[in-house]
């Protein structure tokens, strides 16, 4: 659905994207994950054709973005960060407004605004100005202004910034049940956004991705992987000695002072294999009893902060 290879943007002396290459396959939502000002919303509007890139090639739906621009533009639906809509124009008039610049029929425009109104869940606030809305329903409107025209591909730049609570997860639900049947790209700085909504993730910091693939396989991506903690009642010499026998994990660091009865330490997963029945059975043919054993996987957050030199 879309193909990007080697992606390339400068302004002056500053190379806001560099040398970017991934695919996005059709009925897939992934997220554009990474600190602000990484480069993410320059992707973004490259993607959309409102920034031509420096060198490289995107093609949407076998299509050329840097040859035919508004032919793209017809096949996608773009959300800006801050849904920058017209504050002074009630919800329904809007959506006409932007339905009618987007060449859809009469006959057909109010069919598409009733449908975009339930998609989004606009229908308490039909009637209304848009200015006089809650930010998180002026960011259901730019949903459903992004949808209108009924695109295959929906590119949503920070779609839940400056929301509370409440609104971020109404903002998401409606991201999901759009991802059942569009290719959905979102940009965002917060990493939950990532977990809650998205099937892939890609990690760009300084304008390079340094991260691409599931939020499993990310989390696989880290340093930290999967540590096991472990307390046993036996000196470290001996403790030393038996865990260094046990094939697919290698000692981590002590986190007990040594005259301390029971020495609690962690233990690094090498092979993605879970080692701990291995660590158990090598406790007791050591001879001495564990207090604890907990595997831990390495959070989205580790990742993130190790793949972008947080």
């Amino acid at each position: 659905m879309i193909h990007v290879e080697h992606l390339q943007k400068s302004f002056g002396s500053v190379q806001a994207v560099k040398d970017i290459s991934f695919d996005v396959a059709k009925g897939e939502v992934v997220g554009l994950l990474g600190p602000n000002g990484a480069g993410k919303t320059t992707t973004m509007r490259i993607l959309t054709g409102f920034l031509r890139a420096d060198t490289g090639q995107i093609t949407i739906d076998g299509v050329n973005v840097m040859e035919e621009s508004r032919k793209v533009r017809q096949h996608i639906g773009y959300l800006p960060e801050n849904a920058p809509v017209y504050l002074d124009l009630e919800v329904t008039a809007y959506l006409s407004y932007i339905g009618t610049l987007r060449g859809i029929a009469k006959s057909e425009l109010q069919t598409r605004i009733r449908k975009m109104v339930e998609a989004c869940g606009l229908e308490n606030v039909v009637g209304r100005i848009i200015g006089q809305l809650s930010k998180g329903y002026r960011q259901r409107v730019g949903l459903a202004q992004a949808m209108i025209h009924e695109p295959k591909i929906l590119i949503l730049d920070e779609p839940t910034s400056g929301l509370d609570p409440n609104q971020i997860g109404e903002i998401r639900n409606v991201i999901r049940t759009l991802g059942r049947e569009r290719t959905v790209i979102l940009s965002t700085h917060i990493l939950q956004e990532v977990e809650a909504t998205c099937s892939r993730a890609m990690i760009i910091s300084s304008g390079t991705l340094v991260g691409v693939g599931t939020i499993e396989e990310l989390m696989r991506q880290g340093k930290g992987k999967v540590s096991y903690i472990v307390t046993a009642k036996a000196p470290r010499e001996r403790i030393h000695e038996v865990f260094s026998k046990v094939k697919g994990v290698e000692f981590q660091e002590w986190m007990t002072s040594e005259d301390e009865s029971a020495q609690r330490f962690s233990l690094r997963e090498l092979n993605g294999k879970n080692c701990a029945e291995e660590i158990f059975h090598a406790a007791v043919e050591g001879g001495f009893p564990l207090v604890e054993l907990t595997r831990e996987r390495a959070s989205l957050e580790d990742v993130f902060r190790e793949l972008t030199g947080a």
